[in-house]
């Protein structure tokens, strides 16, 4: 397999460990916000091989905990399945970002153990939700079914939103609520501009409306919070 990306030390991606990310390239959906556009194409170029993570890996034994998969969309890469396997064998617990849109690889990995931890980026309500993932029209019974998948199974999760005020409102969270209904965790992260995001013309709400966005929510999940926000703003 090829890396496309690595960040070979967070204390922020995988909770409550200490983890490296690894980068795939590779995504079905076109967000126009997108902070990893370079990692569409399927094509981008490589860092490293799976070979050369393991050694890596083999080096931090002891330093890290864990390997955040992301991208991209790592579900897409056919090869996924065997480089986690490879990565558990040394010893590592794994974590998964998804776009949840091909949930029957979703729930193969599940089911079969091998990851510990899964993130599913809930990208918008449903009145919004293909605009929001940058397509015309968007069959959402994909989305639906692996939310459902995490609801009800037995893998840690966490659903999260990246908020950005031309795409978002208080209904928007009040129908995403109603989505993920029941859910252990859910976080919302303002939309931070950067080089790599390809369309102009995109903000962050403010501090208050993200408040505002929170409260909304609150009533549908355990547990919400905002992630990646200075209150001092």
């Amino acid at each position: 397999m090829e890396i496309n990306g690595i960040q070979k030390l967070t204390l922020l991606d995988y909770p409550g460990k200490v983890a490296c990310t690894v980068f795939l390239a590779g995504c079905d959906l076109r967000c126009p916000f997108c902070h990893n556009s370079e990692l569409w194409s399927s094509k981008a170029p490589a860092v490293m091989t799976d070979e050369e993570l393991y050694a890596f890996l083999k080096k931090r034994r002891g330093m890290l905990d864990g390997v955040a998969f992301t991208g991209g969309e790592p579900t897409l890469r056919e090869d996924l399945e065997e480089v986690i396997r490879n990565v558990r064998a040394l010893g590592y617990s794994v974590k998964l970002d998804s776009n949840g849109a091909h949930p029957e690889k979703l729930r193969r990995l599940v089911e079969s153990g091998l990851v510990d931890y899964v993130a599913m980026d809930v990208k918008n309500d449903p009145a919004r939700y293909a605009e929001t993932c940058g397509k015309k029209e968007m069959d959402l019974s994909p989305i639906a079914e692996s939310i459902d998948l995490l609801l009800h199974g037995s893998v840690d999760y966490e659903f999260r939103t990246t908020v950005v005020r031309e795409l978002h409102d208080e209904t928007s969270f009040i129908n995403i609520g109603r989505m993920i209904r029941g859910a252990k965790r859910y976080f919302l992260q303002p939309f931070a501009d950067r080089d790599t995001v390809l369309f102009a013309g995109f903000t962050a709400p403010s501090p208050a409306e993200m408040e505002k966005y929170l409260e909304a929510v609150k009533p549908f999940v355990m547990h919400a919070e905002i992630r990646g926000m200075d209150r001092g703003e």
